[in-house]
């Protein structure tokens, strides 16, 4: 993903959670995705998907059973 598409839902995120901890940085080597983080903290990816000239955003966030715990 470009920079200024990184930077649109990066403040699309920050507006939807109410968090400007929220960071979407572009992935080494990866052009159809990038991280989430928040407080620094790896908390997803966000995936591009191109299909039938239209374009959409899958945030893919794992929920590990232990951090349910604390």
């Amino acid at each position: 993903m470009d920079r200024i598409t990184i930077s649109k839902i990066q403040d699309y995120m920050r507006s939807s959670f109410g968090s400007k901890n929220i960071k979407v940085e572009g992935r080494e080597n990866k052009l159809d995705s990038a991280d989430v983080t928040l407080n620094g903290e790896f908390i997803g990816v966000i995936f591009e998907d191109k299909e039938d000239g239209d374009t959409c955003y899958h945030f893919n966030m794992t929920i590990l059973d232990i951090d349910l715990n604390s």
